[in-house]
């Protein structure tokens, strides 16, 4: 069951990756939300504690799905064609069924830049995630997954970030991450 502040969160994200973040006001969120003027403003007094608010729900998220992607490559026989395959699935869903979230966690990935508290936030993120995403690329022979985790994250932040902004109808992202892995793994 969705709660008050789930409701306002939601609609944050929802207003971040639809409008940007010049327009996330409590008053907007309350729009969205469709809940009644103020409410937005009970959960968050200011601006800053909205946007980590919603980094906060982003990376709740995002644990969940790195979560369940993690599942799936651990049930399988993990080979650099089937990673790859995991992976090119993986950011097509984040450029196309959750493109919303996915302008909205870029959206205050470019509000960090300002902001040191959300830098924290985001580098536990980071850590977070090589965690979950070093361990694969052991797993395919890396000798230094940390490292090539790091070029596969950025990889795939760049290729979300393209097409969410300048969407390609043609948009596969199999052959850079192809390349990528193909590139990394002549070094394993």
């Amino acid at each position: 069951m969705s709660t008050r502040k789930d409701q306002v969160l939601n609609a944050a994200i929802r207003v971040l990756g639809t409008q940007g973040t010049r327009q996330l006001t409590h008053r907007a969120v309350d729009a969205e939300a469709r809940l009644p003027e103020g409410s937005t403003s009970n959960h968050f007094r200011n601006r800053d504690a909205l946007v980590a608010g919603v980094l906060d729900r982003l990376v709740a998220q995002d644990e969940q799905a790195w979560g369940l992607f993690s599942a799936d490559l651990a049930n399988i026989t993990l080979t650099l064609d089937g990673f790859a395959d995991a992976v090119t699935q993986f950011v097509d869903e984040l450029a196309t069924t959750a493109r919303t979230a996915t302008l909205a966690r870029h959206a205050i990935f470019l509000e960090a830049a300002h902001h040191q508290h959300l830098r924290a936030q985001i580098e536990t993120r980071r850590r977070r995630l090589e965690a979950w995403g070093a361990p694969w690329l052991k797993r395919l022979g890396s000798t230094h997954p940390e490292r090539d985790f790091a070029a596969l994250r950025s990889l795939l932040d760049g290729l979300l970030l393209h097409q969410c902004t300048l969407p390609d109808p043609a948009f596969d992202p199999a052959v850079p991450v192809r390349a990528l892995l193909d590139g990394l793994s002549r070094h394993w």
